[in-house]
């Protein structure tokens, strides 16, 4: 393994799926639900340059160059599922490699995070922009705010921040260079122009009460991307696996079980 490859963990035997975390996370958020599928599943959970304990290099400057880090990393042919920027990375990976992933699910994440003129439904620019601003001076209470945007509006709000932080506690503190590349993937990637070239089966899991990924966008999607299946979480704010894991896994597990053609 070459020093920049980027840390994996694999558990259970059969078909494989690739979990990907969202920004400023690792690969602990993925505990429960990589237990739960490595009955049946062989998973593989991959953590993003600079996060855990996967190192970061200068000169992985845009949203390919991530996609290409996560293939290097990944089995030859797999379901991916991404959470938030890990869906960004997730459909990155399967527009330049679609071979390589026979099916995606995306989790609370989006082409486009953040509001255009024709893209109403997303976060504004200065939400994103400001933990850019406060990241190299304050990047432990940076992390603080963005979990706290994450879980805001969910039915299981306190209990599914708990566990963020408690997940996040147990690796080593992302980089904060690799925060602020991250950051900017957010605020500057735009797959909108490219989804129609998505050949593989898409599940897109919203949260109803999601304030950085707005349910409302569903049907943007689906309008980029008619195939697209969608499925909406009751309750659920930015993080869907974690504050409603059984309505989650019934979605997912009915996805990965089904015939698609």
């Amino acid at each position: 393994m070459s020093n920049t490859a980027l840390h994996t963990e694999t558990i259970g035997s059969g078909p494989e799926l690739v979990l990907l975390h969202g920004w400023g996370m690792n690969a602990g958020v993925w505990e429960a639900l990589a237990e739960t599928l490595s009955n049946d599943y062989r998973v593989t959970t991959i953590e993003l340059p600079g996060h855990g304990h996967s190192p970061f290099s200068e000169a992985l400057c845009s949203l390919p160059d991530w996609a290409e880090a996560c293939l290097a990393a990944a089995p030859e042919q797999a379901v991916w599922i991404g959470w938030s920027l890990g869906g960004l990375i997730g459909t990155q990976a399967a527009l330049d490699a679609p071979q390589r992933i026979s099916k995606l699910v995306l989790a609370a994440s989006t082409p486009r995070f953040i509001q255009a003129d024709d893209w109403p439904h997303a976060v504004v620019r200065g939400t994103l922009s400001g933990f850019a601003e406060t990241l190299y001076r304050d990047p432990k209470k940076t992390l603080e705010r963005f979990l706290a945007l994450q879980v805001r509006g969910s039915a299981e709000a306190k209990s599914t921040l708990r566990r963020l932080r408690q997940d996040l506690s147990q690796r080593p503190a992302p980089n904060p260079a690799a925060l602020d590349r991250g950051l900017h993937l957010l605020r500057e990637s735009d797959l909108r122009g490219k989804l129609s070239q998505l050949h593989c089966p898409t599940l897109w899991l919203l949260g109803e009460r999601d304030t950085l990924t707005p349910a409302s966008v569903a049907g943007d999607i689906k309008q980029l991307l008619p195939s697209a299946e969608i499925r909406l979480l009751p309750g659920a704010g930015h993080a869907p696996f974690l504050s409603h894991p059984v309505e989650s896994m019934a979605a997912l597990r009915n996805f990965l079980e089904s015939q698609h053609e």
